[in-house]
């Protein structure tokens, strides 16, 4: 302890310690409670809400959720539930409603045998909606008479009131997002629609009814899946060969713990695997998916032993027996316990056991009936144990001899200056012209460049040891530093900007696909972590005299040649390699001229069908998707 007396020191009083009343410490603090106040806050009020009527649905009292974007801004979320309790609460005094709405951690999920499980787990959840709204509104249907109270900013604007007799129960949630807490309160229909969907998916039989009723952007939407998480594997597979017609499907409670498991293995070379606890998206896994993998493991090899499929001695490991499997794991527990960094990671210890002893049950059974399915599907782990060892001498090759040994980095490589990588960039250009423009207009302090040869192989219909034995496939790896798929490590980046620059012409999109399905497969997290980006080049120069002016699309140089009058020259860029390294430099390379697009993966599923889509083995999809979406694409030259 450091000497008290100090003149700073006895400014420190109790005058100075504040006590927040209410939900003012939300008000204070809310990315504390939602994350952000971005638009993924915004967004998290809509999916507090619902989760207490999906937990009404858990509870076996709730089959349809109804969510409505209302024309002045606002959200309304009803369900027929039980209608939350309007009678006084015996330690607060006050109607149980109003308890919930203002007091944080009120609720009925912390064992007062409200609900069994539950996916509100904090007790905040519509407390922080009311919080943060400018107003809320809650209708209450229950023993026969509909109830009524109005919140302002988390204040009560008065008291619960009875508005009179009704057959109809549940309850009605209708607020509006604070303007003074969210610079922007425009909701995305499509965001919303995905999670939506999702719990329709994860809650069989529940009905959810999304409508947009803002002007010029009506919209409605439906979800309803009697078939649950087995539909929703077949949703994943669309599009896909699949081995079986339909998925391996169970649901088993253990210890108090409800197992539901759904799989279909299809004719890919990566896994496709998610889980979730209590309808949360577990996307750093857990406990019921380390489970879950074991027991896949263990079911196959002690069917391949058992009818002869594996030689003695043979054994299929973990990441063989998943190459080709699209599988949903949802539990839904009294108790979860979350960790990891997003706290998306189910720590509970006893789920583990519980969900690989239910899992080798049931899928052993599910064997053992359908002798064709479980042969072709020990026979696809058998390839991909030999392909893996392939890979492993194939992934040597792209293996750096030190931290940044420049002897190990390939020789088209012309690296930078820089050794932070947190200050350094690399260019991954098509084709060696582009390249040297590149080399000679870059900044090579921070800019490196990587000229790659044609197309690379399309990793969507390759196995990994394929896909290794292609050259420009090593050389990406090797130069970005990180490895792949286990032995991945994002610290070993070398470049804080990963950039695909390419012509703006049909083969240059092709190529910036080919590059991004390699980075969505091998190198995922360096999607999620911002890290990728693609460069915008412009497609024409417009000249007048010494003047000139870039454009980025055609409605641009249409308004540049109306703005400059007449005697102009205008150049059509047909690639990259057509400009000469100033021009390339002053329009796409120069942090402060230059037009990035960074690529995010906001939602997996969804990324996982455009993927699939356009570099999978289907034909047709593809050309629906083409033909469908033929008229959003612009200035390709074909």
């Amino acid at each position: 302890m450091a000497k008290s007396g100090s003149e700073k020191e006895t400014q420190y009083t109790a005058k100075q310690i504040q006590v927040l009343e209410g939900l003012e410490a939300v008000r204070r603090r809310p990315a504390m409670y939602i994350g952000s106040t971005s638009a993924r806050g915004l967004h998290h009020l809509v999916y507090e809400a619902v989760d207490n009527c999906i937990d009404e649905a858990m509870a076996g009292y709730c089959e349809n959720v109804s969510i409505v974007l209302n024309e002045d801004g606002s959200v309304t979320v009803i369900d027929d539930g039980r209608g939350i309790p309007v009678d006084l609460h015996p330690q607060v005094k006050r109607p149980a409603l109003e308890v919930v709405m203002t007091k944080l951690h009120a609720g009925g999920k912390f064992g007062g045998g409200g609900y069994k499980v539950s996916g509100g787990l904090h007790g905040v959840g519509i407390s922080v909606v009311n919080a943060l709204s400018e107003w809320c509104e809650v209708e209450v249907g229950r023993d026969g008479k509909r109830y009524m109270q109005r919140y302002g900013r988390g204040s009560i604007a008065h008291d619960l009131k009875v508005l009179g007799p009704t057959e109809i129960r549940g309850t009605k949630v209708t607020f509006l997002p604070d303007a003074d807490i969210f610079p922007d309160r425009d909701f995305s229909f499509e965001v919303l629609s995905k999670r939506l969907r999702e719990l329709a998916y994860l809650n069989r039989g529940l009905r959810i009814v999304f409508e947009d009723k803002r002007p010029d952007r009506k919209n409605k939407a439906e979800y309803k899946y009697d078939g649950g998480i087995e539909e929703f594997v077949l949703m994943l597979n669309k599009n896909k060969e699949t081995v079986g017609r339909r998925p391996f499907y169970s649901i088993k409670e253990k210890n108090d713990i409800v197992v539901e498991i759904a799989l279909q293995y299809f004719d890919g070379f990566t896994e496709n695997i998610l889980s979730f606890c209590n309808n949360i998206n577990t996307i750093e896994g857990g406990t019921h998916l380390v489970g879950f993998k074991a027991g896949l493991t263990r079911s196959l090899n002690d069917y391949g032993r058992k009818f002869k499929l594996l030689k003695e001695g043979e054994k299929l490991s973990g990441e063989d027996v998943r190459e080709g499997c699209a599988a949903v794991v949802s539990v839904k527990i009294k108790d979860p316990q979350f960790e990891g960094q997003t706290k998306t990671q189910l720590g509970n210890n006893d789920v583990k056991g519980v969900v690989e002893s239910i899992f080798v049950e049931e899928f052993g059974t599910f064997l053992q009936e359908n002798p064709a399915v479980a042969r072709q599907v020990v026979q696809v782990g058998l390839r991909a144990s030999r392909a893996r060892e392939a890979a492993r001498k194939a992934r040597d090759l792209t293996r750096r001899k030190g931290a940044l040994d420049g002897g190990s980095l390939p020789g088209k490589l012309a690296d930078c200056s820089e050794r932070d990588p947190a200050k350094s960039e690399l260019f991954i250009v098509e084709g060696d012209s582009a390249g040297g423009s590149a080399k000679q207009g870059r900044d090579r302090r921070f800019q490196a460049i990587l000229p790659l040869r044609g197309k690379i192989i399309n990793v969507e219909k390759a196995r990994l040891d394929k896909s290794l034995s292609n050259e420009e496939i090593r050389t990406l790896i090797t130069a970005i530093g990180t490895g792949i798929g286990d032995e991945f490590d994002i610290s070993r980046l070398r470049y804080n900007k990963i950039i695909i620059m390419t012509d703006a012409d049909v083969d240059g999109a092709h190529i910036m696909t080919l590059l991004l399905t390699f980075f969505f497969r091998y190198m995922p997290d360096l999607m999620k972590a911002g890290n990728v980006y693609v460069a915008c080049p412009p497609l024409y120069q417009v000249k007048k005299g010494q003047q000139a002016v870039y454009a980025y699309t055609d409605e641009e140089k249409d308004k540049i040649t109306q703005e400059m009058g007449d005697k102009l020259s205008i150049q059509r860029y047909k690639g990259l390699g057509e400009m000469d390294p100033e021009q390339l430099w002053e329009t796409t390379m120069d942090m402060e001229n230059r037009k990035l697009y960074q690529v995010t993966v906001e939602n997996v599923l969804d990324a996982e069908e455009i993927f699939t889509v356009l570099m999978g083995s289907q034909v047709e999809p593809r050309r629906e998707f083409i033909e469908s979406n033929a008229r959003m694409v612009q200035n390709l030259d074909v």
